[in-house]
């Protein structure tokens, strides 16, 4: 079965906000303000529970959880994502590799025009949304297409790649999913066989039991 970026559920809400390090409370309002156009898109899961956050989603909670970080008010979020897509002509815009580009000048823009009004702010929202940008690959089309997961170490990168893990977080250098090593480890085995059992040196498994478990 090929994923649709757009219309294929890989995550649930606790799963993505884990993932990228947010408050789930926060993304479940981004996911539902505004039913017909929400801050983050989402998809009708099969069933209560379910997974509902298509590639797409997660790329757009990525981006505005920079936004966040970078100062940005969450009454302002809404706002400026709106004029995004708007100026983009683009309702995933948010998820488009113009938002590495015009998309941080107009970004910028707003805040310089008092949006958020504390000093500085606007270089902060350049700074941090530049940063977190990085993390994303794009294709050939300006779609994203792969997400890193920052908050591990370069020695062990971990990457959300619809292509490996259904969505689930992979390493990238042989795609092992980072549940299944977590799991292993659970199971009470100690780290040099789940190393051996992975292909991996015992240092990767450290550094992804210390930021998954």
């Amino acid at each position: 079965m090929s994923i649709n970026p757009y219309r294929t559920p890989l995550l649930t809400a606790r799963e993505t906000a884990r993932h990228l390090r947010m408050p789930e409370s926060t993304l479940n309002v981004w996911l539902s303000v505004g039913s017909d156009e929400p801050l983050v898109h989402a998809v009708r899961p099969e069933r209560r529970g379910w997974p509902r956050v298509p590639f797409v989603g997660i790329v757009e909670a990525h981006v505005l959880r920079a936004l966040r970080a970078g100062g940005l008010p969450m009454d302002e979020i809404r706002k400026a994502a709106a004029i995004v897509r708007a100026e983009f002509a683009d309702p995933y815009a948010l998820a488009k590799r113009r938002i590495a580009t015009d998309g941080v000048a107009v970004f910028v823009r707003l805040a310089d025009e008092s949006m958020i009004r504390a000093r500085d702010h606007q270089h902060a929202i350049k700074d941090v949304l530049e940063h977190h940008l990085r993390d994303i690959d794009w294709d050939d089309t300006g779609t994203a297409v792969r997400l890193r997961l920052h908050h591990y170490p370069a020695s062990a990168e971990v990457v959300i790649d619809p292509r490996f893990g259904w969505g689930s977080p992979v390493l990238t250098a042989n795609k092992v999913k980072v549940e299944d090593v977590v799991a292993l480890w659970r199971t009470g085995e100690p780290i040099s066989a789940v190393a051996e059992e992975y292909d991996l040196t015992e240092t990767v498994v450290e550094n992804v039991l210390r930021q998954a478990a």
